[in-house]
C-alpha cells in the first residue's frame, strides 16, 4: 500500500473529512489534498504530522545492499 493510499484508508476509516484531518494535523487542506493524491515532493515533517494521528511515523529505514537489485 502507497503512503496516500494509507492515509485516504485511515482518514476514511476515522469518518473523518480532508478538512477535518487537515485541522486535527496541525496541516493544511491543500497538503492533505496533495498528500492523497500522491504528490512526491512533501514536507517530510508535515506528513509525520498527519501519520501520528494513526500511529505511524516515517524514518529512516536502511538499506540492505547485499541483495541482487531486479
Amino acid at each position: 500500500m502507497n503512503l496516500n493510499e494509507l492515509i485516504k484508508t485511515k482518514r476514511n476509516a476515522a469518518n473523518l473529512t480532508q478538512p477535518e484531518l487537515a485541522e486535527k494535523a496541525g496541516v493544511g487542506l491543500r497538503f492533505v489534498r496533495e498528500l492523497e493524491q500522491g504528490k512526491e515532493t512533501l514536507r517530510l515533517d508535515k506528513v509525520n504530522q498527519v501519520l501520528q494521528l494513526f500511529g505511524f511515523r516515517i524514518g529512516a529505514v536502511p538499506i540492505n545492499r547485499n541483495t541482487d537489485a531486479k
